[in-house]
């Protein structure tokens, strides 16, 4: 089994939907919890690396952390069958991940 390494490509903030839906107090910016950039490296399925903040884009991102792992082939979409783009489902301020197959000693 392979490992996987996430790493945040960007984190997106739509002001006018913000506006419209969130609370007053919940209004500002982007998602806090990650920073662009910023890397994790998953080398057993289901285990969440511990600095990884939020239960439910961890959640979101599952099923494609899933098929790396296990070998899949994602060609179909991407130009690398070991990388998928992905985002968390926060329809307001989503973080937009980058999950690439790798090779660990787990």
């Amino acid at each position: 089994m392979s490992g996987c390494k996430i790493t945040v490509l960007k984190k997106v903030y739509d002001t006018e939907l913000a506006e419209e839906y969130f609370r007053p107090e919940l209004q500002g910016g982007p998602c806090d919890l990650f920073e662009v950039g910023q890397e994790f490296i998953v080398e057993e399925l289901g285990h969440r690396p511990p600095e990884f903040a939020c239960d439910w884009a961890w959640n979101d991102i599952q099923k494609v952390l899933t098929v790396l792992m296990l070998d899949g082939d994602l060609s179909r979409w991407m130009k690398d069958a070991g990388t998928f783009v992905t985002c968390c489902t926060d329809g307001i301020k989503p973080v937009v991940f980058k999950l690439e197959r790798i090779e660990t000693t787990a």
